[in-house]
């Protein structure tokens, strides 16, 4: 199952392949895309926005976080092309699809420990 945000069957995967250290790939999950979205907001210049996007959309693509690593894709793909003007909206995109994200992520950390 799929829906906006997460490639559930991706989750799932990860779940059956990860077994005792899945609940801890989640946090690590969260912890390291916390730190590159602070990276998106400090960049100083194109090549640290590019490295970032680039890091977060990778771990995002291998954790089944679709929306994320397509926007984050996007502005890699701006990067590159140094179309900056308005970078900052896609910013907060990727802001606002990992807090969506996140709390998705943390549910599945709960049904894992309920279950």
């Amino acid at each position: 199952m799929s829906d906006i945000h997460i490639d559930r069957k991706v989750l799932s995967d990860l779940q059956e392949v990860m077994e005792g250290g899945y609940l801890n790939l989640l946090e690590t999950f969260l912890a390291d895309s916390e730190e590159r979205l602070r990276q998106l907001y400090k960049a100083r210049n194109a090549e640290q926005l590019g490295q970032a996007a680039h890091s977060l959309k990778g771990s995002s693509s291998n954790m089944g976080a679709v929306e994320l690593a397509e926007l984050c894709r996007q502005l890699e793909e701006r990067v590159r092309k140094q179309s900056l003007f308005g970078i900052e909206d896609l910013i907060n995109r990727i802001d606002r699809e990992f807090t969506a994200v996140r709390q998705l992520y943390r549910a599945e950390r709960e049904r894992v420990l309920v279950g």
